[in-house]
């Protein structure tokens, strides 16, 4: 069986009298895509706040990679090998792309290292991996660029390299493929894939059936800070209550009857 990297249990989230998010169990499997879709106001992007620490919970609990991470503060959890991208691109507009890279390589902790290390050859080794991550994400010949001076879909990976600068196990990506033209999402899902070769784990909101049900091994849905359904995309696409409650049931059925 697979092991399970994250693991929420009944967690839930108020603000004030608000409930955003209440008793949402979910498991996301090491090696695994794993889409979190929903209407707007469902509660994902409140999900990826109480993952990473930036909300603490009003109930349930966080288990990450085997540790308790519930009530623990968005840099050790940063720490523990969980990074994120935004739904709203959050870029060093005067920053070059290299050194946005570098900049998610100052979350790891280098002083243990540093102690034993020389300067120069723990600097060759950053430098190294910084290369690895802008071929990776398709930024190299633009390494050197300002960040505020590129096309949308290149700040997408922009975000995207500077959080693989921390080497996390698990990267929650917020919408990547928003505002990408088709060419843009086919790159994006290419880059994906290439993650999950290089042994990350992928937990992702996105509102693009198409690119999620294309992408994703396993999909939960919610409504309204709970979850409605949870199984592959081939489940998913046929699900009454996602039809009904995501989409609609008469504007999210085609012939086949899938979520289009």
């Amino acid at each position: 069986m697979a092991e399970t990297l994250l693991r929420l249990r009944e967690v839930s989230k108020s603000f004030g009298g608000t409930r955003a998010v209440h008793n949402l169990s979910l498991e996301v499997e090491a090696g695994s895509i794993h889409g979190l879709i929903g209407p707007n106001g469902a509660g994902k992007t409140t999900v990826f706040n109480l993952i990473t620490g930036v909300y603490p919970v009003s109930g349930g609990t966080i288990v990450f990679d085997g540790r308790d991470t519930t009530d623990q503060p968005p840099h050790r959890i940063a720490a523990l090998g969980v990074a994120r991208t935004f739904q709203n691109i959050r870029l060093f507009q005067s920053m070059t792309v290299w050194e946005h890279v570098l900049f998610g390589q100052t979350l790891k902790e280098h002083r243990g290292l540093s102690l034993l290390l020389p300067a120069r050859w723990l600097a060759a080794s950053i430098g190294t991996e910084a290369e690895g991550i802008l071929r990776l994400t398709g930024l190299w010949e633009v390494r050197d660029q300002p960040a505020g001076t590129l096309a949308y879909g290149y700040q997408r990976r922009v975000e995207i390299a500077r959080a693989l600068g921390s080497r996390p196990q698990l990267l929650l990506l917020d919408e990547p493929a928003a505002g990408m033209n088709p060419s843009e999402s086919m790159e994006l899902r290419r880059l994906v894939h290439s993650l999950r070769e290089a042994g990350r784990t992928v937990l992702l909101i996105e509102h693009d059936m198409a690119f999620v049900m294309g992408l994703c091994d396993r999909i939960t849905v919610l409504n309204f800070g709970e979850e409605i359904a949870d199984g592959t995309p081939e489940q998913i696409q046929r699900d009454p209550q996602v039809l009904e409650a995501y989409l609609g049931a008469e504007e999210g059925e085609g012939e086949s009857g899938v979520v289009r």
